[in-house]
């Protein structure tokens, strides 16, 4: 692990006091880890700037199982992509709604369009792409 560097910084007083409310309800248990998590989202949406470099992401869809085809097709969207499908979770939400959760990985630039086309399925009534990061460049 490498050392740890101190620093100070100026805040306006009410500032500060909304940023200690906020990561008391997120269960921080002081600023320090939650100016470190802030930075490193940070870094990892930079990494979302470069299209080549190697990212990670989830892509949750939701639709209805009944819509004529869907299935198959979201299916076979997902095979012609097996190289960057890491995995797949298919849940029933109930008789009519399924929802899946897509893991990719792969190049930014890549991972986003094949997020938009998967999304973008006729028939799936919502669907959001999640980025983070293979954790290579966070130390």
């Amino acid at each position: 692990m490498s050392e740890l560097s101190r620093f100070g910084i100026s805040i306006d007083e009410r500032l500060l006091q909304r940023f200690d409310n906020l990561i008391s309800k997120k269960g921080y248990v002081n600023r320090s880890e939650a100016l470190r998590d802030l930075i490193r989202a940070a870094l990892v949406e930079e990494e979302w700037g470069d299209a080549d470099q190697e990212t990670v992401a989830t892509v949750t869809l939701v639709y209805d199982h009944h819509t004529r085809d869907l299935a198959d097709r979201l299916t076979e969207h997902q095979h012609s992509h097996h190289e960057e499908i890491v995995s797949t979770l298919h849940i029933h939400l109930d008789k009519q709604h399924c929802l899946e959760v897509v893991v990719i990985k792969g190049k930014a630039l890549q991972v986003k369009r094949l997020a938009d086309e998967l999304i973008g399925t006729k028939g799936v009534k919502h669907g959001k792409l999640v980025t983070t990061t293979t954790g290579r460049n966070l130390r």
